[in-house]
């Protein structure tokens, strides 16, 4: 059937626009540059999919002609973001090309058709939990920072470790990342009963997959999610995202946690320290971002150098009993760090000189970072 539609400019826009990062703009199937539009009844179905995250969104629109096809991402969106006109008009045409109609304004734009879009995957209906969807949002805003890079090519490490866990008569969910230099653990007590979620003995996120998943969780108050063999599945009642798993062994982090003993504490104001830090990472190398930790008494002793720009020195003062310390780190980690905390201030725990440090403090609930120290 040829396809004919009329679809209001802002609510189209606003699904387009949340497909925008799931299609593959630079893969070698066209296909996964396109979005596929579908009709059901008086609603438009829009799903992207780069083979690793699918999307399906579902919109009210007025349906002429049923049909479906698919169209370039990126340039039906940029048509209808500078479109003057309230309202977009959709014709399919032959061998799969569409005349655009937005106001005074007609485009011809080529598509590809449908038949080559990828099955959305199916999923169990019967599995989901709902959650409040700040909580997501809140874990992975946490952690998502010392996620490894593809770059650093480590598979396992370019994920997130998702966990569930009954304690004190109390339901958690938790998140941890790392990217071999740092690690991030963040955790909250949820309403649900979680022992319905399915998850895997590990349970391994990809990035974009929680990058994707914080953005559905977002202006949204509740979701459903549900835990498959291979697959995560979160939806409301107009849209589906199905995310991928990894799989592989994700570090030992609790043995890396029971390594640091809390006693050696240093506490200090967080805002203070964070602008001191941004200060002195003006003058760091630009790859390692080198800052000396000169801890005496109650004074912390922040300073940089560059051998072509010069060097920077910044003092803070800083709650602390225990022996002098000196020690090389990465400035912005804590920097990334910091700015995810809350509190007014932060707890440090060093042992001793080149031994990792770990943050944390009482209003951050749940919270905690390890950032490995670096020599100087």
């Amino acid at each position: 059937m040829t396809l004919n539609l009329n679809v209001s400019k802002n609510i189209f826009f606003e699904g387009l626009n949340a497909l925008q990062n799931i299609t593959n703009k630079r893969g070698t199937l066209a296909i996964l540059s396109n979005i596929l539009i579908e009709t059901d009844k008086d609603t438009i179905i829009l799903t992207a999919t780069d083979l690793e995250i699918g999307l399906q969104i579902k919109i009210p629109a007025e349906i002429k002609e049923s049909g479906s096809l698919t169209l370039p991402s990126k340039k039906i969106f940029e048509i209808v973001r500078e479109s003057g006109s309230s309202s977009i008009n959709i014709i399919e045409k032959e061998n799969s090309w569409v005349e655009i109609q937005a106001g005074q304004s007609i485009y011809n734009l080529a598509g590809i058709s449908s038949a080559e879009f990828p099955e959305f995957p199916e999923f169990n209906k019967d599995t989901f939990i709902s959650f409040e969807a700040h909580i997501f949002s809140e874990i992975i805003d946490k952690i998502i920072y010392s996620i490894a890079t593809e770059q650093e090519n480590n598979y396992v490490l370019t994920s997130v470790l998702f966990e569930k866990e009954n304690k004190n008569n109390k339901f958690y969910l938790r998140m941890i990342s790392s990217d071999g230099h740092r690690l991030s653990v963040m955790e909250k007590d949820v309403a649900a009963d979680i022992n319905k979620l399915n998850l895997n003995e590990i349970t391994l996120i990809p990035k974009k997959g929680i990058q994707e998943f914080k953005k559905f969780c977002e202006n949204r108050d509740n979701v459903q999610v549900s835990f498959e063999e291979k697959q995560l599945v979160v939806k409301d009642e107009n849209a589906i995202m199905i995310i991928r798993l990894k799989e592989g062994e994700f570090p030992p982090y609790k043995t890396i946690i029971n390594a640091i003993q809390l006693t050696n504490k240093i506490t200090i104001d967080r805002i203070p320290f964070l602008e001191s830090l941004k200060r002195i990472n003006l003058f760091t190398e630009d790859i390692f971002h080198t800052i000396k930790f000169e801890i005496i008494e109650d004074n912390m002793i922040l300073s940089s150098q560059n051998a072509d720009i010069g060097n920077a020195k910044d003092v803070q003062k800083i709650i602390y009993k225990g022996e002098p310390l000196v020690l090389g780190f990465n400035c912005r980690f804590f920097i990334e760090t910091l700015q995810v905390m809350e509190s007014d201030t932060v707890d440090a725990y060093i042992n001793y000189n080149n031994s990792p440090c770990l943050l944390k403090s009482d209003f951050d609930d749940g919270f905690l970072s390890i950032i490995m120290p670096m020599k100087l």
